[in-house]
């Protein structure tokens, strides 16, 4: 029997939705400085899809990695974690 693969899932908030069935969600990551000891901050925006136009602006919510749907969206929406109040 072959062993499914798990996908890369990751949180983030949606930052823009103006395209049609695409959202732009940005994780932020902590990463502590080797040298410094410090924790620095970095954030990486990824093109989502979101096939019903569900998410807003603000939300909180899982993406998952998938096939490429087009140049740039290689991630869809899995589910919507936390509405934006």
């Amino acid at each position: 029997m072959s062993e499914q693969t798990s996908r890369k899932r990751l949180i983030g908030e949606v930052v823009s939705n103006k395209m049609d069935k695409t959202v732009v969600v940005t994780i932020t990551r902590k990463k502590k400085d080797r040298r410094y000891k410090k924790y620095m901050t970095s954030s990486m925006r990824y093109k989502a899809h979101d096939p019903e136009n569900s998410c807003q602006e603000h939300d909180r919510v899982e993406i998952e990695e998938t096939r490429p749907l087009s140049k740039e969206k290689r991630w869809r929406v899995v589910r919507i974690v936390e509405r934006a109040v």
